[in-house]
């Protein structure tokens, strides 16, 4: 079992930065993948980002390449997501998954950004 909390959400403005913050527990964090998803209102989930078990690798959704990075320290249990640039139309509900065998899914974190 694995459960997840998000934080660093909150309001800010356009251009501004922020770093979400997904907190595991269970000592096996490390052989999961981590992925960043994001939900607005109105709209389906969507993926946002993901790194790999190791951190090795990583990948984004072309509308946040460039803006957003995606982090792991295992050692803490901890995945982060830098929001850099932020624009509007990041304005979602964001969710980390943790994914091996099984999937689990943190409850999400706000993020507002405002023009």
């Amino acid at each position: 079992q694995v459960q997840l909390v998000e934080s660093g959400g909150g309001l800010v403005q356009a251009g501004g930065s922020l770093r979400l913050s997904c907190a595991a527990s269970g000592r096996t964090f490390s052989i999961y993948a981590v992925q960043w998803f994001r939900q607005a209102p109105g709209k389906e989930r969507e993926f946002v980002a993901r790194i790999s078990a190791s951190g090795g690798s990583t990948s984004y959704a072309d509308s946040v390449e460039g803006r957003f990075t995606v982090s792991r320290d295992n050692a803490k249990n901890t995945v982060y997501l830098q929001m850099n640039n932020l624009a509007p139309e990041d304005t979602a509900v964001y969710y980390c998954n943790a994914r091996a065998s099984s999937s689990y899914w943190g409850q999400g974190t706000q993020v507002t950004v405002s023009s």
